[in-house]
């Protein structure tokens, strides 16, 4: 379809500059790897690569993630006067309550600093990161030198594999063993990492009373327990294995990254919280 070529050619420009800092990192670290004594042109040393990308963009995320928690437990917290601002307006539908109704909820997000469009920040700045790898992943096949990438780096990621499967492989009509392999296990990987990490903050981060006669929370924690992992799998049968990789490696990242944040920022009233109190309370009474 021309239109969305067009804009697929057009993204795909906006991002140039960040896909050369992409490989100019991938390239970093493959001297890295190779200084170590791995392999210049085996799998290992351009897996290593990948990982450290994913390293230094999560690492670089990180106070965007303070924000995102923050936000959240900003969200939480004011559930329950949320709850009781609506329960004010229930059975009047006419144009002036309902815009009242949104006045009040907009005064009430302002004033207590929550604003759930935060939490999607880490996520939404590392979309162009993986779309900038996707391209970079893509143009290997071709042989396409792309910054710090020179032509030889590029045909020696070209022919390192990954447990057998190219960097360049894809899942889908692949047909190579290896690659469908490899694929598959890295996609189960990450739809049960994503499961384990949305289970922990369905039990562990979430407070009861933001829940409390709220199905509509209900049913998203739901959704995100369950459909999300599906989501997650679902584009990884067309993403070449060096992209799962460092999707995989984000996703495992993400779940530590919530096992920190449980002991550090839980949200008030939470399991996660209740224990942080018991927790210091010991400590305190040990000092």
């Amino acid at each position: 379809m021309p239109v969305v070529d067009a804009v697929l050619s057009a993204f795909s420009t906006l991002v140039h500059p960040l896909q050369l800092l992409v490989a100019w990192l991938l390239a970093g670290f493959h001297h890295l790897g190779a200084a170590a004594g791995l392999d210049p042109a085996g799998g290992p040393a351009w897996a290593l690569a990948i990982v450290g990308l994913v390293v230094v963009v999560r690492l670089a995320l990180v106070p965007l993630v303070v924000v995102q928690v923050r936000a959240l437990r900003g969200v939480q917290a004011i559930q329950p006067e949320l709850r009781r601002l609506r329960d004010r307006y229930v059975g009047r539908t006419d144009a002036a309550s309902r815009q009242a109704l949104q006045r009040e909820q907009a005064e009430l997000m302002r004033t207590s600093g929550a604003n759930p469009l935060l939490g999607c920040l880490p996520a939404l700045v590392q979309a162009p990161v993986l779309f900038a790898l996707f391209a970079t992943v893509q143009g290997l096949s071709r042989h396409e030198p792309v910054g710090a990438l020179t032509g030889a780096l590029v045909r020696q990621a070209d022919a390192a594999t990954v447990l057998g499967a190219p960097l360049s492989g894809v899942l889908w009509g692949s047909g190579h063993g290896p690659t469908i392999a490899v694929t598959a296990a890295m996609i189960v990987l990450m739809g049960l990492t994503q499961l384990v990490t949305q289970r922990i903050t369905a039990t562990r981060n979430t407070s009861p009373a933001s829940l409390e006669g709220n199905p509509l929370a209900r049913q998203q924690q739901t959704v995100l327990l369950w459909v999300l992992p599906v989501l997650v799998a679902v584009p990884g049968l067309h993403v070449p294995v060096g992209v799962l990789l460092y999707w995989l490696t984000s996703t495992v990242w993400s779940l530590g990254q919530q096992l920190v944040v449980l002991r550090v920022l839980p949200n008030p009233g939470s399991a996660a919280d209740r224990a942080r109190t018991e927790r210091l309370a010991r400590r305190a009474a040990r000092g």
